[in-house]
C-alpha cells in the first residue's frame, strides 16, 4: 500500500504532468461545455453522406442474383423469377467430361455449352439414337439450345454447331446444377447402373471420365454447397438457436442482478464455477479420448487427415480429443495459479464491483443501454454487407473465347451475337464464345476497388464511432454518480440521457476522431492480412518475416489505441475536453498511478472474464448435448442437421456476445469509477474542506477518512 500512495503522489515536476488539484466548484461532469473537435465532425458528416452515394450507386448497378442463381454459357441466370428460365432452375452441361481441362482452374468455367433446364436428365441416350424416335426426340428437345429447329438440320450438323449435346447421362441436381448420378457398388464406380457410356459419337468410354469432369467442375462449387448445407442447418434449427441465445441473455442478465446484491459472493461462486466447468470438460475429452482407443482409423493423425469440410470427422480422431485435453488443462492451470497469486488483489477488485453494482443500481437503464449500442452495429453491418454484395455484382457479363484446341484468340473477350460470323469460327472451328465472369470497362468498373475500400473503411469507422457513443455515454452517467458527494440524492434526474446528449450535442467530433485514428490502423491490418494471404505460396522469407513484424506491430498499436480512447472518453464525458486534451490526461493520470492500474483494473477485467467464461461454456455444453441427441428427455426434438457445429458454435458466439453486452456495462463503470478514484485521491485529503468523494467501503478499504465529514 505503500507503493501504491508513492505511485498515487508522484512529484509534480515528473515525466507525466502535474497530478489535479484542489477545485471547490468541481461537482462533478461539466455542463457548461462547449463544441469539440468540429473539424472532425464536418468530415465525418461528408464522409457519411459519400457512403450514402456510393451505397445508392451500388444498388442502382448491383444485381445480387449473381450470387445466389447459376449462369447459362449466355450469362442468364436460371430458375430466376420473371425471365424465360423462370421454371428451368438448373444448369446442364453439355459435354461434363470437358470441365475435367485444367481450363476450369485457371477461368472457373468449363469450356463447353451451359443451358438452364427444368430437371436433370435420368437417362442414357445419345442425339443420333433419339433422332430416329419421335418420342425421344421430344424429351430430348428439352436439353438443346433455343436454336435448335428440330429434324430440319442433319443429325450431325446439329451436333456441329452444338445445337443439342451429344449425349445425355442420368444426373442429380447439386447446388441446382446437374451432376452425374455416380455411386459405388462394392467399390465399382458406376452411373445408372453401368461402368461405361456411349458418347454421342459411337465410342464407348469408362464413367470414370465422368468422375474427373464432376471432380473439376465441382472446384467452383465446393465453397457454395458447404455454405448451402451450412444455410440448409440455420432453416431448421434457428428456432432453437434463438432459444439458445434466450438462455443465455436471461443468464447473464440473472448474473448482472444477482451481483448487483451478491457482489462478494457471486465473484468467489463464479471463480468455483469456472473451474468447475473447465474440470469437467476435461473429464469430458478424456472419456472421448479412452472411448476411441482401439477403433479403427481414430489412431489417424491430423496431418495425415487435411481439412474436411464435414468436421464431424475430426471428433473421431483422438489426436483431437488430445488436443482439447491439453488445451483445457493449460487454461485450468493458468487459472488456478492466477487465483493463487492474485488472492490479495482479488479482494480489492471485488470491493471496486461492488461499487460498480451500486452504481448500476442506481443507473438501472444502464444495462438495456447495449441494446442501442447493438441496434446500431446491425445497422452499420447491414449497411456495409448489403453495399458490398451490391458492389461485388454490378459488373456487366464478360464473354471469352473457349477452345479444345490451340487457338491464337483463346482467352479473348467475344460478343455472342457475332461470334459465329467472326473470323474466329474460321481460324479455330471448336472455339466456343462463353460467359466467363462479370466485369467491365466503364470509369465505374474500373473504381469498384476503390469503392469496396472505401466501404471497408467507413464500416470500421462508423462501427468504432458508435462504440465510442455508447462508452462516453455510459462514462458520463457513471462519473455523474461518483461525484455526487449524497448518493443518489445530489445526481441528476436522468443521468444516462443526459450524458446521451452532452455526447452527441457537443462531442460528435472528438468521438469521430478517436474512432478515425482506430479504423485507420484496423484498415491496414486488413490490408497486411490481404497481403499475408497473397504471400503464402511466395518463397521470399524476409518479405514473410517482415510482414508478420508488421501485423504484430500493428496489432498491438490497435490495442493499445483501444485503451487510451476508452480512457480519452472517460475524460471527454467528465471535463469536456477535446479528444487530444483528454488522452493526454488519460494517459498521464494513468501512468502516474500505474501500480493501481496494474493490479486492481486488470483484475476486475480477469474476474469479468471469468463471468463471460462461465455463460458461454455453460450455454455451450448444453448446447453441444442438445444438437448432438444426447440429453434423452429432449432426443427427439433436437433437428436432423448436416454440421451440427454450425448451431453449437452460432449459440457460443452469440452467448459471447450477449455475456460481452451486459458485463461491458460494469466494464465500463469499473473503469469510469477508477478514473475518477484516481482523481479522487489527487484532488482531496479527507480534510473538512476537501473530502473524498469515494464510498465508505472503498474509504475503510484504503485506511482513508473523510475528517470533520459524515460519511457520504
Amino acid at each position: 500500500m505503500a507503493t501504491d500512495r508513492a505511485a498515487g503522489r508522484r512529484d509534480p515536476s515528473g515525466d507525466y504532468g502535474t497530478p489535479q488539484k484542489y477545485d471547490p466548484t468541481f461537482k462533478g461532469p461539466v455542463y457548461d461545455r462547449g463544441c469539440t473537435d468540429i473539424i472532425c465532425c464536418v468530415l465525418l458528416v461528408v464522409a457519411i453522406v459519400g457512403y450514402v452515394v456510393v451505397g445508392v450507386v451500388a444498388w442502382t448497378h448491383g444485381d445480387p442474383r449473381k450470387v445466389i442463381h447459376p449462369t447459362d454459357s449466355r450469362g442468364q441466370f436460371c430458375g430466376q423469377p420473371g425471365t424465360p428460365n423462370e421454371k428451368k432452375p438448373f444448369l446442364f452441361y453439355f459435354d461434363i467430361v470437358k470441365c475435367a481441362s485444367p481450363l476450369v482452374l485457371l477461368e472457373f468455367q468449363c469450356p463447353t455449352t451451359q443451358i438452364c433446364v427444368s430437371k436433370c436428365p435420368d437417362r442414357y441416350l445419345t442425339y443420333l439414337s433419339a433422332s430416329g424416335n419421335p418420342a425421344s426426340l421430344e424429351y430430348y428437345r428439352s436439353f438443346c439450345t433455343p436454336e435448335y429447329k428440330g429434324t430440319q438440320k442433319a443429325a450431325l450438323n446439329v451436333l456441329k454447331d452444338r445445337e443439342c449435346p451429344a449425349m445425355l447421362i442420368p444426373s442429380t441436381p447439386l447446388a441446382r446444377r446437374c451432376f452425374p448420378a455416380i455411386q459405388a457398388k462394392k467399390g465399382v464406380i458406376m452411373v445408372g447402373n453401368k461402368t461405361t457410356y456411349e458418347d454421342g459419337w459411337g465410342n464407348h468410354r469408362n464413367v470414370t471420365e465422368l468422375l474427373e469432369g464432376a471432380k473439376k467442375a465441382n472446384v467452383v462449387l465446393e465453397t457454395r454447397q458447404l455454405a448451402m448445407k451450412i444455410f440448409e442447418d440455420y432453416t431448421v434449427s434457428w428456432y432453437w438457436i434463438i432459444i439458445g441465445l434466450v438462455i443465455a441473455m436471461v443468464a447473464s442478465l440473472i448474473f448482472i442482478v444477482l451481483l448487483r446484491f451478491l457482489a462478494g459472493i457471486m465473484v468467489w461462486v463464479m471463480i468455483v464455477m469456472v473451474i468447475l466447468v473447465l474440470g469437467y470438460g476435461i473429464f469430458h475429452c478424456y472419456m472421448e479420448y479412452a472411448k476411441l482407443k482401439g477403433e479403427a482409423g481414430s489412431d489417424m493423425s491430423l496431418a495425415d487427415l487435411g481439412f474436411q469440410t464435414d468436421l464431424r470427422v475430426y471428433l473421431h480422431l483422438r489426436q483431437t480429443w488430445l488436443a482439447f485435453l491439453i488445451i483445457l488443462c493449460v487454461l485450468e492451470l493458468v487459472i488456478v495459479l492466477l487465483l493463487i497469486f492474485l488472492r490479495k488483489r482479488i479482494l480489492i477488485a471485488i470491493a471496486l464491483i461492488k461499487e460498480a453494482s451500486r452504481a448500476v443500481g442506481h443507473v438501472m437503464s444502464s444495462l438495456l443501454f447495449p441494446l442501442c449500442t447493438f441496434f446500431l452495429l446491425c445497422l452499420c453491418i447491414a449497411y456495409w454487407a448489403s453495399t458490398a454484395v451490391f458492389l461485388s455484382t454490378s459488373n456487366e457479363a464478360v464473354y471469352k473465347v473457349f477452345n479444345e484446341s490451340a487457338c491464337p484468340f483463346a482467352g479473348q473477350t467475344c460478343r455472342p451475337e457475332t461470334f459465329n460470323t467472326s473470323n474466329v469460327t474460321k481460324l479455330c472451328p471448336d472455339a466456343q464464345c462463353l460467359f466467363a465472369f462479370y466485369g467491365g470497362e466503364t470509369a465505374y468498373h474500373k473504381y469498384l476497388v476503390v469503392l469496396q475500400f472505401f466501404n471497408v473503411f467507413m464500416f470500421f469507422w462508423l462501427a468504432n464511432f458508435v462504440i465510442a457513443l455508447g462508452q462516453v455515454t455510459l462514462a458520463g452517467a457513471f462519473a455523474s454518480y461518483y461525484w455526487a458527494f449524497k448518493k443518489p440524492d445530489d445526481m441528476p434526474a436522468f443521468p444516462l440521457f443526459s450524458a446521451f446528449g452532452r455526447a452527441l450535442r457537443y462531442h460528435t467530433g472528438s468521438l469521430a476522431f478517436g474512432s478515425l485514428i482506430l479504423a485507420i490502423v484496423q484498415v491496414i491490418r486488413v490490408v497486411l492480412e490481404y497481403l499475408d494471404h497473397r504471400l503464402k505460396a511466395a518463397e521470399n522469407k524476409f518479405a514473410k518475416f517482415l510482414l508478420s513484424c508488421l501485423k504484430c506491430c500493428f496489432w498491438c498499436l490497435e490495442k493499445f489505441l483501444k485503451f487510451l480512447n476508452r480512457n480519452a472518453y472517460i475524460m471527454i464525458a467528465i471535463y469536456g475536453t477535446n479528444f487530444c486534451t483528454s488522452a493526454r490526461n488519460a494517459f498521464f493520470l494513468l501512468m502516474r498511478n500505474i501500480i493501481r492500474v496494474a493490479v486492481l483494473d486488470k483484475v476486475t477485467d480477469f474476474l469479468f472474464f471469468l463471468g463471460k467464461l462461465l455463460i458461454v461454456g455453460s450455454v455451450g455444453i448444453l448446447a453441444f448435448f442438445f444438437f448432438t441427441q444426447r440429453i434423452k428427455l429432449v432426443q427427439d426434438t433436437a433437428p436432423p442437421l448436416n454440421y451440427y457445429w454450425v448451431p453449437i458454435l452460432t449459440v457460443i458466439v452469440g452467448s459471447y456476445l450477449i455475456a460481452h453486452g451486459f458485463f461491458s456495462v460494469y466494464g465500463m463503470c469499473v473503469d469510469t469509477l477508477f478514473l475518477c478514484f484516481l482523481e479522487d485521491l489527487e484532488r482531496n485529503d479527507g480534510s473538512a474542506e476537501k473530502p473524498y468523494f469515494m464510498s465508505q467501503d472503498l474509504r475503510k478499504l484504503l485506511k482513508k477518512t473523510n475528517k470533520g465529514q459524515p460519511d457520504a
